[in-house]
């Protein structure tokens, strides 16, 4: 249960129960499994005016990616599963296994500087996605340096703005305790990470 009780339909204004019901379409589409309300939706249903421009946001994240889909959904699982958002690891293995991310790399996803299932430009995007994920941040001008060989400065605007949405994310379901959805029940999920992972002692990213 969340600490801010979601919005009920029956209590929200037409528009809330508009986007209620695109939110449920949109899970149907990404999922296929059922047109369920996940809990941060309600929640911010409170504030109707952030739960669009939240919207608006996610559309323009997910608007004609520049980025693969599989380092993208890497950065983002990575980030969620840092933070302790049971939602966002939920989701996040769902999609990363949509994405082409293989069981493998999830279960390893916490040694993935050492792990054999990832290749040096995976590593690096996951170096951001640590470093960015890190308080304060820590990216380096030896990480951005090797980015900037792999990806022009559009995608890493792309790159850095997925994984700032990802923190806005994890950061806002865990502290309302919004939970899993059961997406990767029966399936590998990325396991939490509890503390921040380094690198020869100093953290990622840095």
């Amino acid at each position: 249960m969340t600490r801010i009780e979601g919005l009920p339909a029956r209590r929200a204004s037409f528009l809330v129960r508009v986007i209620y019901r695109v939110a449920r379409r949109e899970v149907r589409r990404l999922t296929g499994r059922g047109e369920q309300l996940t809990d941060d939706i309600a929640v911010r249903a409170h504030r109707p005016t952030l739960l669009i421009a939240y919207g608006m946001l996610e559309k323009a994240v997910a608007r004609k990616p520049t980025v693969q889909q599989r380092l993208r959904a890497l950065a983002v699982l990575k980030s969620a599963v840092m933070q302790g958002c049971p939602m966002c690891q939920d989701l996040g293995s769902f999609e990363a296994r949509a994405a082409g991310v293989t069981d493998e790399q999830m279960l390893e996803l916490h040694r993935y500087r050492d792990s054999e299932a990832f290749d040096e430009t995976e590593r690096l995007v996951l170096d951001l996605a640590v470093g960015m994920t890190l308080t304060p941040v820590q990216v380096g001008e030896d990480l951005f340096a090797e980015l900037r060989e792999r990806f022009d400065d559009g995608q890493l605007v792309e790159l850095v703005n997925l994984i700032a949405v990802e923190n806005l994310r994890s950061r806002f379901n865990a502290t309302v305790g919004a939970g899993s959805s059961g997406f990767c029940e029966g399936m590998v999920c990325a396991p939490m990470e509890p503390g921040q992972p380094s690198r020869n002692g100093v953290p990622v990213g840095a």
